[in-house]
């Protein structure tokens, strides 16, 4: 699983303004001073992958933080019995690889390029000084840790405590919150694969596919090339 085996172009400089909005326009970022943002934008470099490429390996030396450009990355680990479990499916506007950027220790998950990805690197030796002297940014990293804890959490209970088609309606309930503009406005189509679903909610393959088949039977959802249509929303949510 090597990290750079299918990089395109390495790490390259990213252009001085495209480096500035990607910050500027960051939930992460967006708040801080534009003396450091421009500081961050500055020490940028980008990265691109191409789909199914290893961008790090649980285990792996945490000298980055990324935030995605474009595209979508998957971040997952291995079970006790060789199985992947799929914790995230993060996407534009998105950061990953916080934890070990802070503590300095080995990654704790691997992250795959689920599609093709461009990424704006941030090493450490940057970003740390800048945390240190900016308490608005630590609060929001917290906030952000605090997030995906939960989510994390919350995701061990359902596989536990949720019958199979409980935990899948409410992946796609939340997968389209996360891709549209919230819970207000969800995103009708699903961009996520039938595996990378399953792998998300303890499912396998072809237990995801039966399901979904139901459901499209019920015309609840259709099933797309690549993702899922959620053509009643309400259906699934009285599952969930």
């Amino acid at each position: 699983m090597g990290k750079s085996a299918g990089a395109k172009g390495g790490a390259a400089p990213v252009d001085a303004a495209a480096r500035r909005a990607i910050f500027a326009g960051h939930a992460l970022f967006g708040g801080l001073p534009a003396q450091d943002i421009d500081m961050l934008a500055g020490q940028a470099r980008r990265a691109s992958y191409r789909k199914g490429t290893v961008i790090f390996a649980r285990g792996d030396e945490g000298r980055s933080l990324m935030a995605i450009r474009s595209g979508t990355v998957r971040i997952s680990t291995m079970t006790a019995d060789g199985k992947e479990a799929v914790l995230n499916m993060l996407r534009a506007g998105q950061v990953f690889g916080e934890i070990a950027l802070l503590d300095g220790k080995p990654r704790t998950a691997d992250a795959t390029a689920a599609t093709d990805c461009e990424l704006v690197v941030l090493d450490r030796a940057e970003f740390v000084p800048l945390l240190r002297g900016n308490p608005d940014l630590a609060l929001r990293i917290i906030a952000l840790l605090c997030a995906r804890m939960r989510r994390t959490s919350e995701q061990i209970e359902d596989v536990m405590f949720l019958p199979l088609e409980a935990r899948l309606a409410k992946a796609l309930l939340r997968l389209a919150a996360e891709q549209g503009a919230g819970v207000e406005a969800p995103a009708r189509l699903v961009s996520v694969t039938q595996r990378d679903l399953g792998q998300m909610i303890g499912m396998s393959r072809e237990s995801t596919n039966k399901q979904l088949s139901a459901w499209q039977r019920e015309g609840w959802v259709r099933l797309t090339k690549g993702g899922v249509e959620i053509l009643s929303p309400e259906a699934l949510d009285s599952i969930a």
